[in-house]
């Protein structure tokens, strides 16, 4: 499912908790309504709120640090892909069909991640997350250049250790994306705040203003985990990461 329909399935389950607790307390005995009963459901539902603001809070920096680190690791990719870029023109016009490879597969990849138009969605296939050499044939195209000089041989040599450099920075971020928010994590959170709202429905007077704002407050809790999956697909919906490095990086190519 996508972060929207999650973040609506909470708010239907917070809000929902809301109007089950409203609809209970017009059938619960009085004596259920006792201060003494208020007290200890206020004490119980105080070190719940408790518990699940210190669990959101914390699932919120897991998922804000998760998207940082990818977002640093396509910068640093996009740096790297430019100066493999320049080690080859170093290497002299022999290696320009392996720069032609390099410029043809990072802008491949930002089509498939990043597409233009904005009907189509980004791409996470096996080929990879990142622009990178590999299975797209420029690290075969860089061990076809055969050395003239031991300039030559050290500029290729380099260009080998950069291209594993990116490669390995492919991995880790394809391998962290999505995984920051375990779901059971998610379902306890989500079932502590229904059973939250619940007790505010049981106290609260029914009339139109508590009701909006018991409406409002349920928005707010969907909208926050609404932003902590969109965070967790870096590279999908409306707050993935920005193509602006490697299209940087694509400008710069073959210069």
């Amino acid at each position: 499912m996508n972060p929207a329909t999650i973040a609506s399935i909470v708010f239907v389950c917070v809000f929902g908790g809301a109007v089950v607790g409203m609809l209970l307390r017009a059938i619960m005995p009085e004596h259920h309504l006792s201060e003494e009963s208020r007290d200890v459901i206020k004490l119980g539902m105080g070190l719940i709120a408790t518990i699940a603001a210190l669990v959101l809070g914390l699932v919120i920096a897991t998922a804000k640090s998760t998207y940082d680190l990818q977002d640093s690791a396509v910068k640093h990719a996009a740096a790297k892909i430019i100066r493999l870029d320049r080690v080859l023109a170093q290497y002299g016009p022999e290696a320009n069909q392996a720069r032609e490879a390099l410029r043809h597969t990072v802008a491949l990849r930002i089509d498939e991640i990043w597409p233009e138009e904005r009907s189509q969605t980004g791409k996470m296939n096996t080929s990879g997350v990142i622009p990178v050499v590999g299975h797209d044939g420029i690290d075969s195209t860089i061990s076809r250049l055969e050395p003239r000089t031991d300039a030559q041989a050290a500029i290729k040599k380099r260009a080998f250790k950069i291209g594993g450099d990116i490669m390995e920075t492919r991995w880790f971020v394809q391998g962290g994306a999505g995984n920051s928010v375990p779901v059971p994590f998610l379902v306890v959170v989500v079932f502590w705040l229904t059973i939250i709202f619940m007790s505010f429905g049981i106290f609260a007077p029914r009339n139109a203003t508590v009701v909006a704002v018991l409406f409002v407050c349920a928005i707010s809790v969907a909208c926050a985990i609404f932003l902590i999956l969109e965070m967790d697909q870096p590279f999908k919906g409306i707050m993935k990461i920005s193509s602006a490095p490697m299209r940087f990086a694509l400008s710069q190519l073959g210069q």
